[in-house]
């Protein structure tokens, strides 16, 4: 089994998939633009302003599908003592924080005009700000740490406390009074938002997906070489 994890196999995928990722990111990209910039109508209260959405919340929900699946692998590197998930983990939060941070600006951007100010301290805002830090906190024990195990642990630890805010992110919308409005998207019941928005939202956030990976790629590809130039065989 731990022959699967030798860099030098996982190298030989991992290397040459961004150049394929790449081009299926513009492809996706420029036909989730036109779709969300010339396709889709105008919302009849907030006009053109509501087009931010469709950087906003794809934004939003990949930050928080990475800080899951760090937090995910993070545990299961822990106790299966499998070195991969750590470094897959500390790959991705880069691009999970750089949509955490994009999320945010884009949403003080989009409060402007519709709530006619750029920050509140809305529930929703605020567990997404707290969100940032542990991404930051995260990248920042992967800095300062040298010794394996006890990044590992720390990092870890991090995780564990951080996911406990997604629900918070998730659910703060219906527990507490906010400017944000509830979800307009509901996979088990139907959507209130119309098909014309809809499609556009889900092409832009398959957009990201796919810038995600690419530099998830970049960066996992930079760790192996970092392994390689070790002289070690597998992680």
């Amino acid at each position: 089994m731990f022959k699967l994890f030798e860099p030098n196999k996982i190298f030989k995928i991992t290397s040459k998939a961004p150049k394929y990722v790449l081009f299926l990111f513009i492809v996706v990209l420029s036909v989730g633009l036109v779709e969300a910039l010339i396709i889709s109508p105008e919302d009849y209260k907030q006009s053109d302003a509501v087009r931010i959405m469709y950087v906003h919340v794809p934004a939003a929900w990949i930050s928080l599908g990475i800080f899951s699946s760090i937090t995910l692998l993070s545990i299961c590197g822990f106790v299966f003592k499998n070195k991969n998930f750590f470094l897959i983990s500390k790959s991705l939060a880069p691009s999970g924080f750089v949509f955490n941070i994009i999320a945010l600006v884009t949403g003080s951007i989009w409060g402007k005009p519709t709530w006619g100010t750029w920050w509140a301290w809305d529930a929703r805002i605020t567990s997404m700000l707290i969100l940032a830090l542990f991404y930051a906190m995260y990248l920042i024990v992967w800095r300062v740490y040298d010794k394996e195990e006890k990044v590992y642990k720390i990092s870890t630890f991090i995780t564990i406390l951080g996911i406990i805010n997604v629900p918070i992110i998730k659910y703060s919308v219906d527990w507490w009074n906010t400017l944000h409005q509830p979800a307009s998207i509901n996979i088990l019941s139907k959507s209130s938002i119309h098909s014309s928005m809809l499609y556009p939202l889900l092409i832009m956030t398959a957009a990201f997906a796919l810038f995600s990976l690419l530099i998830f790629l970049m960066k996992y590809n930079t760790e192996l070489i970092k392994i390689k130039n070790k002289g070690l065989d597998r992680l």
